[in-house]
């Protein structure tokens, strides 16, 4: 149970962060007390805000996280003089861990005595490792650089080569009124609804998850359970409704590791989902989730594991038991919920903004669809009554999953293509699998052919006539786009962009703009020309920037302002194409972390991170030729907010330029 409070912790604290970045509850220094010339004192000392605390080094096991201390070293240069004394502490009973936990109020100080063991040290780095908490915990680390002789101290940055050093102070640019960078990004209703779409598709995908032959026949069986197990029907409600909580739970721990990553590295994330083997993986697991939908074999987890969980719910008892059954289910309906499970991490992946969190809200959502029918079923007994009876339609849902996790398959194949610059998975190809994908599977339902699943051959229903008509006119809709007939927007993001074509285009910028997509080059022909820059932070895998470029820039009262009025400057932060040896180069970030700068991506996913302090795409800032800030930055909104920003920015410009 402790590492569950551990992760919920976690991810509140990630929640968190995100609206409040650069908020620190605890403010740290430190000082150097000098004793000899080889021995000296060096204390560290926290503020902590109001309401919070910071764990002793010697809390209980068991408990908490302690503060942990890094001298780096030590044992070579200086040697430790006893161990590292503390302020003083509070001790408290924790309800949480059931132990006596050791914290700071207010105010934490560390003392450590060292000795050196050369005389030339003049210099010390210390890390702390911390926990700091209110209703949540947060790991954070600090690092101390510390001074001996009372000089400045000398930055790491000394190891790096002098061409690093160069190539790592030229990303780093001399931005003007940086202030407006403080004041948020403008997201609009679009980015706001993001988190409740990537739910909703949870949601959704939890409903189709309860028509499968996995968890359909468990519904009445389970509410019946539940219902006649208690000898009061209070009980036996409250108990449905406990499990249904139980089932929740369990499909939001799933998405709990993901934090973990985010927490790491803000860009990780991105990096894993734009990552061009992983993509490849994704669609080989994708198609090997379709043909078990096909009936080709069955996905099962272990046995073995099931059958624990069973007979710990028997054994346990009470609401731990009534857990562990809902444990059980979510093992026992792998084969039909795991694909699913599969589509919503890959549909995570594919949309921007916080993948972790968009993951959570997702597992949410489809824990809440599958819970929901136990805790209603339970309340209302007598609708069991009007449930469908099992049989072939189950069989039909699955095969029509499958034709959409091949779908969605390819989606990833082309991501791989597109970031790897392999020009084999052109915008008409990955179209014309789709046409055949969708016309199979209108086939499959008006009967043409069938699947070795599928039962005796019985009159075909109204229901899935419909479905396989949809099918047909959907069809009709690609194959229409593919001869450019119509635009496709209804689907902006999951094809390549037009620019990525079989048949030469004029631009290999989105809509056929003029762009750069090298950022000194674009600065100096804005110089040349005197025109501001729209800066365009985008990814050749990122939907929701080729959603803003094929539904918002082609707007007709914006394409004009970005074709005549800006200079555009799009970098991809998610190319993997090598940089050139000489290009390449390590970036240490303030925080003492390096990072080997590989591919364009990386050099411009580090340039975004440094000078704008944002991870995510599409995300778009108005600079005039010498680097001045015109107004906030924008990230996904709709054509009107757009528009109005873009206006702003070059009021802004015209502005400055009279002046």
């Amino acid at each position: 149970m402790r590492f569950l409070f551990l992760f919920l912790g976690l991810f509140f604290a990630n929640l968190t962060s995100q609206g409040q970045t650069g908020d620190n509850p605890a403010l740290w220094s430190h000082e150097v007390k000098k004793l000899s010339d080889s021995e000296y004192d060096l204390v560290f000392q926290g503020e902590i805000l109001e309401g919070w605390h910071v764990y002793s080094q010697y809390t209980a096991e068991g408990g908490s996280l302690p503060s942990e201390f890094t001298f780096e070293g030590a044992g070579e240069d200086y040697e430790l003089v006893g161990k590292t004394t503390e302020s003083k502490t509070i001790t408290e009973f924790s309800d949480v861990f059931e132990v006596d936990e050791t914290f700071f109020k207010k105010e934490a100080i560390f003392t450590q005595r060292i000795k050196l063991l050369k005389s030339n040290v003049t210099q010390v780095s210390v890390n702390l490792f911390y926990q700091i908490c209110k209703e949540v915990c947060i790991p954070k680390d600090e690092l101390f650089q510390i001074s001996l002789d009372g000089s400045d101290f000398v930055s790491q940055e000394k190891n790096l080569d002098e061409r690093s050093l160069a190539l790592g102070t030229s990303l780093k640019l001399d931005l003007k009124n940086k202030a407006l960078l403080n004041q948020g990004t403008l997201q609009g209703e679009q980015g706001k609804s993001n988190l409740w779409m990537v739910f909703g598709l949870g949601f959704l995908g939890g409903l189709i998850a309860l028509l499968t032959p996995c968890v359909f026949p468990m519904i009445p069986l389970t509410v019946s359970f539940f219902t006649k197990q208690s000898q009061q029907k209070s009980k036996g409600i409250a108990n449905a409704i406990l499990y249904g909580f139980f089932i929740v739970l369990i499909y939001f721990l799933l998405s709990l590791p993901f934090h973990l990553f985010d927490s790491i590295d803000s860009q990780i994330l991105n990096t894993i989902a734009t990552n061009i083997w992983l993509n490849v993986f994704f669609f080989i697991i994708f198609v090997f989730f379709a043909f078990s939908f096909f009936g080709y074999y069955e996905l099962t987890l272990p046995s073995s594991w099931a059958n624990k969980m069973d007979a710990a719910s028997s054994k346990v008892g009470g609401g731990m038991g009534i857990f562990f059954m809902a444990l059980t289910l979510a093992i026992v309906s792998f084969s039909c919920t795991g694909p699913i499970l599969g589509g919503l991490l890959g549909s995570t992946t594919l949309a921007d903004g916080n993948v972790a969190t968009n993951l959570s809200a997702g597992m949410v959502g489809f824990g809440l669809a599958l819970a929901l029918p136990f805790a209603l079923f339970a309340l209302f007994p007598a609708w069991l009554n009007s449930l469908p009876k099992s049989g072939g339609w189950m069989t039909t849902v699955k095969v029509v999953l499958g034709f959409l996790e091949l779908a969605l398959a390819f989606k990833f194949l082309s991501n791989a293509d597109l970031v790897g610059n392999w020009g084999i998975f052109k915008r008409e190809i990955f179209l014309g699998i789709w046409i055949v994908l969708f016309v199979l599977l209108a086939l499959y339902l008006f009967g043409i052919f069938r699947f070795p699943h599928d039962g005796p051959k019985q009159k075909i229903s109204l229901t899935r006539k419909l479905i396989g008509l949809v099918s047909i006119v959907f069809s009709v809709y690609l194959v229409l786009g593919l001869f450019t007939v119509t635009n496709l927007k209804l689907l902006s993001g999951f094809p390549p962009p037009d620019f990525y074509s079989i048949t030469e285009t004029e631009s290999d910028c989105p809509l056929g703009l003029d762009c750069f997509k090298d950022f000194e080059e674009g600065v100096a022909y804005a110089q040349e020309v005197n025109k501001p820059i729209l800066l365009d932070f985008t990814g050749w895998a990122c939907v929701n920037c080729r959603k803003m470029e094929e539904n918002v820039w082609s707007d007709a009262s914006i394409y004009p302002i970005l074709k005549d009025e800006y200079v555009l400057i799009s970098l991809y932060v998610d190319d993997r194409k090598e940089l050139p040896e000489e290009e390449k180069f390590d970036f240490k970030y303030d925080s003492g972390r390096i990072k080997t700068i590989e591919t364009i991506g990386q050099k411009w996913g580090t340039f975004q991170t440094i000078n704008f302090n944002a991870a995510s795409q599409p995300y778009y800032v108005l600079l005039s030729p010498n680097l001045e800030i015109l107004n906030k930055s924008v990230q996904y909104v709709d054509a009107d907010v757009y528009e109005k920003w873009l206006k702003s920015g070059l009021e802004k410009y015209q502005l400055s330029m009279n002046k």
